[in-house]
Parts: structure tokens; sequence; C-alpha cells
């Protein structure tokens, strides 16, 4: 029987050699990984043995550690051992080389007492008073097994990586079990956030499989979708009751929040466990609920796990190297760079190859015409699941842009150009389009940040989207055009007509004109003239101050938008062209034209001890100035009813008379 069991990382072998001899040299009995030899399916057979047969880990946390899995999965096996105990922390002890404990998860294991430059001396009397307490070697159990929690949907078989997503999701349950290092008294639900397929449901199953020990009231699956269903299938009627009368703690898990949802945050919110010995753990494709809990983001699988989970090869993650960065086989590469580690994608595409179909051909019928073959493989519109959430004609154009380009990043700019290009749009408009669309796409992960900035498209979302895309001749318009205008033609396509900068005006009504009538409505709402004044209130200067400033605000706005000042004609329904000339001639210049210089002239008579107000107020054409101020705001409201019913806005000012 082993004292100890040292788990280091291959690249911290030097450091961890004089810790191994001072152990010894204390009278330890201390077993250390030698081969360094671990495979994806799980913890080798001899590391599993003489785990079996040791009274504790050691782990020696440097930054590298959590990069191996071959250490994850032994402080893994560590830890649920003294869970099953009631302690995690009963069968392993950390040192932890570095200066901070950021990068040590779970949190229950950041107070680690041994750092940098230690005496061995005390460390070793810990180590030796920690094993003493334990009467025998660690119970490790076999997980091989796939349980389902109640209401949960049936668990894949493949679940490959994600060691430190699991451990990500653990910390942040039980952040407050450590307060003094994470600043939490209180627990806080997490959510497993991520594009559709990329394993959070997977995630979340195997988390309830690994640490249920953790939660001895149960764990409870819950369907967001079906929530309510879900909630009188556990007997919603006496739950709490039962519950409380159990006083164990439980987790409670609530699959699959959409991320366009019908629900409010906090109605989503209100889905969180009933009871306050319970932990939450949600999971949803939206990235608007941070308000939920602490997020884990999910991501694609790296080119190692990917080739094994296609292959089901048990290829050895370890050779000697403490980070592995070998490429996959030539034959997989092509398969697997056209899925970029989309598990979901992976275990189709796995089946087939183990159902005897060859890489090169299921790459081919991966880009053919036709149905797709994920649909085939999977015998269901799952394509159609990974982009359900394109719900708005922005975000579809902002991905058809995104497709355009792939594989090079998008960015807001590559969409403006495209959009303002293919549509004859103003800039401006095009702009704030192209803004929506990235937003609602990133919000729904169907975009990620690329490295070196931008926005990328997965290529597992593209391919949904070929065979799911409800307008394939507009994204082929938005294709031309993006190779036309980013690509640098000898015959590029500008909006100038010859002679002018002016951009190509829109036909109204246009979402342009709507634009500039909601920004002239909301100015023109809150502005002075509008906005009643009590008698004897307020500043004229200001008053005058702010109905100019107004003329300088409607031209920029006109400006901006490509919008012509206009009278327009007779009879014609009102445009922005011909509310905006009524504004600034008809009804704000006859008022400013005359009263501006009479009050400037009387304001330069002001004696030096009197205040500016108090001046203003003994003028004898006060009076005056108030009653046609007064008699402004009918021809306003007027106008600004006229740009509501251009914009669609309605801000709760209706005109008189």
């Amino acid at each position: 029987m082993w004292d100890v069991f040292l788990s280091y990382s291959r690249g911290d072998v030097e450091q961890v050699r004089p810790l191994a001899r001072a152990l010894r040299d204390g009278g330890l009995q201390v077993f250390t990984d030698e081969t360094g030899v671990a495979f994806f399916a799980g913890i080798s057979a001899t590391i599993r043995r003489e785990l079996a047969r040791s009274k504790a880990l050691l782990a020696y946390y440097s930054t590298g550690y959590p990069e191996r899995e071959a250490c994850q999965w032994e402080l893994t096996t560590a830890y649920l051992a003294g869970l099953e105990e009631g302690d995690p922390r009963r069968r392993v002890m950390v040192v932890n080389p570095e200066p901070g404990a950021d990068h040590i998860h779970p949190v229950e294991l950041r107070d680690a007492r041994h750092g940098p430059g230690e005496d061995l001396v005390a460390l070793v009397a810990d180590v030796r008073a920690h094993v003493a307490l334990l009467d025998g070697p660690m119970t490790v159990r076999e997980r091989d097994v796939r349980r389902r929690s109640p209401g949960a949907p049936p668990p894949r078989p493949e679940f490959l990586g994600r060691l430190s997503e699991l451990w990500r999701v653990h910390s942040a349950l039980h952040a407050h079990a450590a307060p003094l290092v994470t600043g939490r008294a209180a627990a806080r639900a997490a959510q497993i956030r991520g594009m559709a397929g990329i394993g959070k449901t997977a995630l979340a199953q195997e988390y309830a499989l690994r640490f249920e020990a953790a939660y001895p009231g149960g764990v409870f699956w819950l369907d967001a979708d079906a929530y309510d269903d879900s909630l009188r299938a556990l007997g919603a009627g006496d739950l709490f009751a039962r519950l409380d009368a159990a006083g164990e703690p439980y987790l409670w898990i609530v699959d699959g929040v959409p991320a366009r949802s019908r629900r409010t945050t906090r109605e989503i919110a209100d889905m969180a466990a009933p009871h306050p010995l319970g932990h939450t753990l949600f999971t949803l494709r939206g990235r608007a609920y941070d308000r939920l809990g602490t997020p884990i983001d999910l991501g694609p699988l790296d080119a190692l796990h990917a080739r094994v989970l296609v292959s089901g090869e048990d290829t050895p993650i370890d050779s000697g190297e403490d980070t592995p960065t070998a490429a996959p086989h030539g034959r997989w590469s092509a398969l697997l760079d056209a899925v970029d580690g989309h598990p979901l994608a992976l275990s189709l595409l796995g089946r087939a190859v183990r159902g005897g179909h060859s890489p090169h051909a299921l790459y081919d019928r991966l880009h053919a015409r036709g149905t797709s073959l994920l649909d085939t493989l999977a015998d269901e519109d799952v394509t159609g699941s990974l982009v359900g959430d394109v719900h708005t004609a922005n975000a579809a154009d902002v991905l058809r842009c995104a497709g355009a380009l792939h594989p090079l990043p998008l960015t807001v700019e590559d969409a403006e150009h495209v959009l303002a290009t293919a549509d004859r749009l103003p800039r401006a408009v095009a702009r704030r389009r192209a803004e929506n669309g990235v937003a609602e796409l990133r919000v729904r992960s169907l975009l990620a940040p690329a490295p070196d900035g931008g926005w990328r498209l997965h290529p597992v979302t593209l391919h949904a989207w070929h065979h799911q895309d409800p307008a394939p001749a507009r994204t082929e318009a938005l294709r031309h055009t993006a190779l036309r205008t980013l690509c640098v033609r000898p015959d590029p396509v500008t909006l100038a007509f010859p002679g002018s900068r002016r951009e190509a005006p829109m036909t109204a009504p246009s979402e342009s004109e709507r634009m500039a009538a909601f920004d002239l409505q909301v100015e023109l709402v809150t502005r002075i003239g509008v906005q009643e004044l009590a008698p004897g209130t307020g500043s004229l200067r200001e008053a005058l101050t702010s109905l100019k400033s107004l003329i300088d605000f409607t031209r920029a706005t006109l400006h901006t938008y490509s919008i012509g000042l206009e009278r327009g004609t007779d009879g014609g329904a009102p445009t922005v062209q011909s509310l905006a000339y009524t504004l600034i001639n008809d009804v704000i210049r006859p008022f400013t034209t005359p009263w501006h210089p009479r009050l400037a002239a009387y304001e330069a008579r002001c004696p030096a001890d009197v205040a500016p107000l108090d001046h203003e107020a003994d003028w004898p054409e006060a009076d005056a100035v108030r009653a046609e101020l007064a008699a402004l705001r009918a021809p306003l409201l007027r106008i600004a009813e006229g740009l509501g019913d251009i914009s669609g806005a309605d801000f709760g000012v209706a005109a008189t008379g």
C-alpha cells in the first residue's frame, strides 16, 4: 500500500524529484508514474490499480497541471473517493508552486497551505500527519456505466475531454465552500453555455454522474421547454416539504433554456432550485442571461479528442511531453477540419466510420448538395436545430456575410460594406443592421470571437445554414457582393452618382427614413417647445437655444441618412423631408429669428450685480415670448406625430388642435 500517490505534470518532473525524495526520506511510501502514459478513454488500468492502493493523492498543482488529462483523471478519481467518504479533501492534498491560486480547480483546493519555496521538512510533516489519519487506501469506483437521472435524455456513450470544464462546473456550484479564496459566501447557480450540439447536456449528465456523491439529496433533471410539466412530474405540491425533510444538498439541472426564450430572465431565474439546499445548473445557448449564474462557456473539442471520437482509436495523449500538439493523421484531417471539434457532428461521423464508411467518402458527402449528411446519419433534422435561433432578417444577413467570407473572420465593417452595397443603403443604416445582426448571432452562440479580431462562424453552423437557409438567392447575392466589394476588383461597385459624393437615395418609405424619423422624433419630444413649461418657470434663453440646436440636429440627421431637405408636394403623405422642412422653416425659424436678437440685446444690458435669470424675469416682452412659445407646442406635436407615423414609435404625446 502506498501512503502517497504523487500526481504531477511531465513538465514539472525536475521540480517534483526533490519533493518525492524528501517524502521517501521522511518514511513515506510514494508512488510516482514514470511512464506518463494514459488513454483518452479514461485512466489507465495501472494508474487505477495504484490509486486504489494509495491512501491519498498529492497534486503538484502548477499552471501546467490542469492541461494534462492524465493529471486531471488522477485528481478527479481521488477527489471523488474522498467525496463519497463525506469530505472531498480527505484523499487529496495540494502543493501549489505558483504565486496565485486561480488555476486550481475545484475551489475547495485553493487554500493549499504549501507554496513555492516552502520548507520541504514542514511539508513532509504535514503530509505524514494527514496520512496518519487515514485508515486504509481510497476506494476507486468504476465509472464506465452510464446511468440516467430521472427526466434526463438518454446519455451518449462518448464523453471525451471536458475534464477542466467538469471542474469549472463544480467550482462554480461550490465557490461558497471556500469563501476566503473566492469572496463568495452564498451559493450561486452555474450555467453551461454554447452553440447547439456542442455538448452542454452531455457535460451536465457527466457532471451529475461523476459528482453524485456531492448531492446525497438526489439529482433532479428538468426540461426548460416543458418546465411546468417536469415540475408536476416531480410532485410540485409537496416538493419543498420533501426537500426540507431530507435536509441534504441536491443538484437541480434545468436543461435546454432556449436562446430566444418566451420567458423573461426573472421567469427563468425562478426555475432555480426551490429549496436553499439545492445547487442549480442551467444549460443554454443564449448569452443574455448572465444574472442566472456563473457561466461556463463550452467550445469545440481539441483536435486530438476529436480524432478519437471519430476514429474510435484509444490514442495515448501523453508521450513524455507536457502539452500534446501532434496533428491528426492525414486521412482524418480534412474530415476533422470540416466539423472543427463539434461533438454532435463528430459522434455522427464516428458511427459512420465504425460502420464501414471511409473518411474521404464522408468528407465528400458532407459537402454534397441535397440532404445534409448529418441529418441522414442522425435520421432527424439536426441541422434545423443548429440554426433554429436565426429569427431576424439582420441575423440571417450577417450570417450570410460570415458564410461568404468563411473561413476568414467577419467584422462589423465587412457586413456593413456588403449590406450597403447589395441593398444600396446609406452606410449609417447598413452599420446599424450589421451591428444588430452580429449582436443577435453572438448572444445566440452562432458567432464566436476570432483570435485576431472580428467574429468566427463555425463550419458546422455554416453547413447547417446551407441546408436550412430560407432564401438561398439572397445568400448568393450577398456572396457575389462580398467578392466584388471586399476582394479589390477592377470594377468595384459604388453607390456614388457621377459628380456627387452622396449615396443613392432610398425610395420612401424606407428603413433609412424610419431610422431618421425615429431619431428626430426622440429629439423633438424632449425639447422645451413640446414639453410644457409652468407659467413663470424655466429660462427663455435656454428655450431659444434648445430650439436653435434642434435646427442643427435636424440637418445633421438628414445628412447622416442621406435625406434631402425639401418641402414636398402638396397632397402627398408626409415624409421625413417635408416634416423636417416644416419644422425648420415654418415653425422654429419664425419664432427664433425675431426673438433671439431682441433677447440678446436685452441681456447685454444686465447689471453686474443682478442674476441673469432675475434680469430676464423683468424683461417687458417675456410674457409675449412665453405665449408664442406655448403656441409652438401644437405644430411641434403634429410634426412629432407625423414622424411617429413613419418610425412606428409612440412616445405618448398627442397632437392638439
